[in-house]
Formats: C-alpha cells, structure tokens, sequence
C-alpha cells in the first residue's frame, strides 16, 4: 500500500491522483511531474503526468489489460498483450510504457510504467538519464520506498554537474536552469517538437520549488567553501564558485560512479586511498573545463539514446492516432515558443 504523501503544488489534488491510482492495479511507487506542478498553470486540460513504479511489469500490465484494457493501443492487445507492452518498453525503449490521454473524471492523465529496479538504477548511476533527469525537476512523490531521500542522491550529482558546466559568478536561476537542462542535452525532441523556452519556463515557473530541492546542497557546498552565496536587492541569490582542479575534482567526485568511471576512461584515472584506507580509483582532473566537457559529452550521448529509442517506442505503443495527436500537441507548443 502506498503510505507517504508530499505533494509541492496544491493544484495537484490528492483526491485526482488517488481516483487514478484506484482503478490501476496495485504500485510501488509514483510520482506526479510537468506542466500540472507550475504554480502559475491555469490550464484546466493540462494533462496530468505520472510515473508508476512496479517490481514486474510484465505481470502488472497483464493485470491492468483485465481492468483498463482501453488505456492501451488496440494492436498492442491484439498482437501480444503484457508480453509485447513490456518487450517494446525494454527492447526499444528505456524501460518505461507510457498510457496517455487516460480520461478520468474530466481529468487527462498519462502514466508511464516502470521495473522498480530500473528506476533506482537510473536515479543512482543515471543509467539511461532519463528518469532520473525528470526526478532532477521538481515532482510530487507518493511512495512505499523512500525514493524520495534516495533521490538525493540524484540530486546532489546534480548539482555538482551544473556547477562544473556554469562559470565563476551565475544567479540561483542560471543554476536551476542549467541542472534542468541536463536532461534535454541531445534530446532530439528539442530539435523541432518542444518549447525553445521550455526551460526557462520551467524554472521561472516553479523556482520555490527548484529553491526548495536544492537549497540545502547549496548550503553543503557553501560550508565545504565550494561556493559563496550573496542575496542581490531582487532576493536573487548571486553564487560564485572555485573553479579550480581542486574544487572541479571534488564535484566529479559526487557524480554517480558510472559516469565517473567512464569519464576516467576518457581523461585518466589514478588509485588514492580513502577515508577508511581502502584503495579507490579517482578520475584525473586537468581542468575543470576538461572535466565539464567530458562529461557533457557523455550526458549528451545518453539522452540522445535514450530520447531517440522512447520516441519509437513512444510512436509504437500509443499507435498511430494517440501518436499523431501527441506528436501535435508538442509540435503547438514548438510553433507558439
């Protein structure tokens, strides 16, 4: 049963999530992200976004095809049934199904399914930096596991790679700015069928949110004298940061250790011996901007991927006239920014 509730915006009701959570099938985890979590969103058919955590999710859609088997594309039943729903996500895909134009008490949702186990790796090692790159935003979490303090994790990683891509001074909102757009970092959906401004927009629009998430490793950094924080008369707070080896070093070091390791396989890396005597492998660092390139690069390679292959699979799962409508949708918002 899920049992811990922390929602950030109260136009997210409780009450809507719950109606959906009700006629799903048993979840591990789920959490609301997008557009609905905007403070200033007034848009009444936004449609609501949710990603729901399963341990098997081939079992789970078996379950969901008995309940709402018209969540679902009519070939997918037709042709394959659980089997194929879950094959076409992990095969093609990231991982993830996603059900949109759900219709539910004059509600839009869109709810994507994933294996609990694929989730965490994402949000650890940012395996496919797909999941975890949503979990860097604001979100509304209801969870049985403590995703939400796992997530942490997550985010103090991303904290550390925007300030290895940001310069000596920048504004609280240029470093929101630049850990949302980690995510969108060779997206290809960027390209033509997203917002040119959609970052802006999703900082402007939820910065209590974004200052809330991140204050406190701010103030962890501030303390390791990483970072120095000034408040501006605008209550903008203005940082400046070291941007020496040394400092650009310690910033690799809280990035997940599957990046860190392919970075030392670009740029080098040496043995040192941690607190507790044990031998550990430590990327070698030039320079911060050697270090922020590579992992730029690497970030960059990892959401093209995983971006290209959701969005055939996308265009697979929801067949051919949810996908043209979806399609359309981003490609309004595209036209209008």
């Amino acid at each position: 049963m899920l049992n811990k509730i922390a929602f950030l915006p109260l136009q997210v009701c409780f009450a809507e999530l719950n109606g959906l959570l009700e006629i799903l099938p048993p979840v591990e985890f789920c959490c609301v992200y997008g557009s609905t979590l905007h403070p200033n969103n007034l848009d009444k058919n936004s449609m609501i976004d949710c990603i729901i955590g399963v341990s098997d999710p081939e079992k789970w859609h078996s379950e969901n095809l008995k309940m709402n088997r018209n969540h679902y594309a009519s070939w997918l039943v037709r042709f394959g049934g659980a089997g194929l729903i879950a094959g076409v996500a992990d095969d093609i895909g990231v991982g993830v199904h996603f059900n949109p134009f759900v219709s539910l008490n004059d509600k839009m949702y869109k709810y994507g399914v994933v294996r609990m186990d694929d989730l965490i790796n994402d949000i650890l090692g940012w395996q496919r930096f797909y999941l975890c790159g949503r979990l860097q935003k604001p979100v509304c979490f209801i969870s049985n596991l403590d995703l939400e303090n796992l997530n942490h994790i997550n985010l103090r990683a991303a904290t550390s790679a925007a300030l290895l891509l940001l310069p000596s001074k920048f504004t609280e909102e240029d470093l929101y700015a630049k850990i949302c757009s980690l995510s969108y970092m060779g997206d290809l959906r960027m390209l033509f069928a997203e917002d040119k401004n959609k970052v802006k927009k999703i900082v402007q629009g939820q910065f209590s949110l974004f200052h809330r998430m991140y204050n406190p490793f701010l103030e962890e950094y501030a303390a390791k004298d990483l970072l120095r924080l000034s408040s501006s008369g605008d209550a903008q707070v203005t940082i400046s940061q070291d941007c020496g080896s040394s400092a650009a070093s310690k910033l690799v070091s809280s990035l997940p250790p599957p990046i860190r390791s392919q970075m030392g396989i670009k740029v080098g890396e040496k043995k040192i011996l941690d607190e507790l005597g044990r031998v550990k492998q430590e990327v070698v660092i030039g320079s911060k901007e050697e270090a922020a390139k590579c992992m730029q690069k690497l970030l960059r390679n990892k959401v093209m991927i995983s971006s290209a292959r959701q969005a055939v699979a996308g265009l697979l799962t929801v067949g051919v006239f949810g996908g043209a409508q979806y399609v359309s949708k981003k490609l309004q918002k595209a036209w209008k920014s």
